[in-house]
């Protein structure tokens, strides 16, 4: 159980992204709750990495509000704490994986003791015990990715945004990465992940938000949108079509 308030849910309220006089992210509006996983589709360019990002606070909107409502001021201060990313092509120190694990808990000023055990329980969980000490970058890219979910493990997030995670993956590497999303998801992590992957989508998802040019055209249940995509430009993309 957790202690703290709950950030969720989320709200977006009339986002817009533009840069140079573009509009990238244009006047969406989301409310992402507790639960479900949130799978985000779309064609190259529609903004799904863009709008993880302001999700997470990477990048601040150009106009709109964004606001974790669950515990409203009580989680003011926290809220970079208590949620995870992890990229497409993940960002680790060149120093072993162990130590990348350790560097992440250490930012967040946990003792040494208690960083050691969720070190070792975090790599554990994603079946790199063995290679702890083996420099990051000399990982496989599968292995990089599972370091990468494991430094998240360890913080423990309360959610988790997930950027194309199995993109450049073999089938193995990605079935890997899909069943420690899935304990994510066991372990009370609210998943919300971007992917190009239908297959994956349909395994993964209990929800989709579906972008074209920025703006949402179908938010809903995945196995509604899957069977009975309401908006023409979600029907042409699941059949394959090119969306310009």
């Amino acid at each position: 159980m957790r202690a703290e308030p709950p950030l969720l849910p989320l709200l977006l309220e009339g986002v817009t992204y533009a840069v140079a006089g573009r509009t990238l992210i244009d006047r969406i509006s989301l409310t992402i709750d507790a639960g479900p996983r949130t799978v985000i589709l779309g064609p190259n360019g529609a903004g799904k990495s863009l709008l993880l990002r302001l999700c997470h606070g990477l990048i601040p909107p150009s106009a709109g509000r964004i606001a974790w409502l669950g515990g409203g001021a009580a989680v003011e201060g926290t809220v970079r704490q208590r949620q995870a990313m992890v990229f497409q092509r993940p960002v680790l120190l060149r120093r072993s994986a162990g130590a990348n694990v350790d560097y992440a808990l250490g930012l967040r000023g946990l003792a040494r003791a208690v960083r050691r055990d969720r070190v070792a329980e975090a790599l554990d969980r994603v079946g790199l015990a063995a290679l702890a000490g083996r420099p990051a970058r000399i990982l496989s890219g599968g292995e990089q990715q599972r370091l990468a979910l494991a430094r998240a493990w360890a913080l423990r997030p309360e959610i988790l945004f997930l950027d194309e995670p199995t993109a450049s993956l073999d089938p193995a590497a990605t079935r890997a990465v899909e069943q420690i999303i899935d304990a994510f998801h066991a372990a009370d992590t609210k998943i919300v992940m971007t992917t190009h992957d239908l297959g994956q989508a349909r395994r993964l998802a209990d929800e989709i938000v579906f972008l074209h040019r920025g703006r949402i055209a179908e938010h809903g249940r995945a196995a509604a949108f899957f069977d009975h995509p309401a908006s023409p430009a979600a029907r042409a993309f699941l059949t394959g079509d090119l969306l310009w």
